[in-house]
């Protein structure tokens, strides 16, 4: 008896609806991510396993590297009513155009005399300028007054302590460490958050 031979279907298959979805992942993915903020002072933080998000809020970062010191201050209301302070402390005004561009400003490190320079200045141009650092020598220890001067902002608006966190380059010598340490325990300061870098864990 003869053998009935079936007729081979191509088999194709519609990818027009994974191309949909393929799309639609991309986009959502590209909307939703937040861009890399180019940093002032970029730094290599060393290793550490422990992931402790920092809050967005009531939070001054003290970035050391490559012999510098900048400091950064999470919190519109609390930047504007800082520098407000800060003016007050060395006879500085600043307008309120200038409180609303420090507002929005990311880290910096000026002297208070050239901040007004710093805060006139485009997003872009301010990060490859060429900041020397905020001074704390024994004589102008000006960081000493910015962290004075945003706790007290802090307490007055949130009702809060202002949370200290330092982010240090990997390479960078003890002793500059030390003496922003030193800054911080002269008020009372004896705990802060030590920003890293994440790698992982070690078996």
């Amino acid at each position: 008896m003869a053998k009935i031979k079936m007729k081979k279907k191509s088999t194709s298959t519609d990818m027009t609806a994974m191309c949909d979805v393929a799309f639609l992942l991309l986009t959502f993915f590209i909307l939703t991510a937040t861009a890399k903020v180019p940093e002032a002072l970029p730094v290599d933080t060393p290793a550490s396993t422990v992931q402790t998000k920092l809050p967005d809020t009531d939070l001054a970062i003290i970035t050391v590297g490559k012999g510098k010191v900048f400091f950064d201050i999470k919190g519109r209301e609390i930047r504007k009513r800082t520098l407000e302070g800060i003016g007050a402390k060395y006879g500085i005004n600043f307008s309120e155009e200038d409180k609303t561009k420090f507002a929005l400003m990311d880290d910096f490190g000026v002297p208070v005399t050239g901040l007004k320079q710093i805060i006139d200045m485009k997003a872009a141009d301010r990060t490859k300028a060429n900041q020397p650092g905020i001074p704390l020598d024994s004589l102008d220890n000006q960081l000493k007054e910015w962290l004075l001067i945003s706790r007290r902002a802090t307490i007055d608006l949130d009702d809060k302590e202002l949370q200290i966190a330092i982010k240090g380059d990997a390479k960078e010598e003890y002793p500059k460490i030390k003496k922003i340490m030193d800054i911080l325990q002269d008020q009372k300061i004896n705990s802060f958050n030590l920003v890293t870098g994440t790698r992982g864990k070690d078996f």
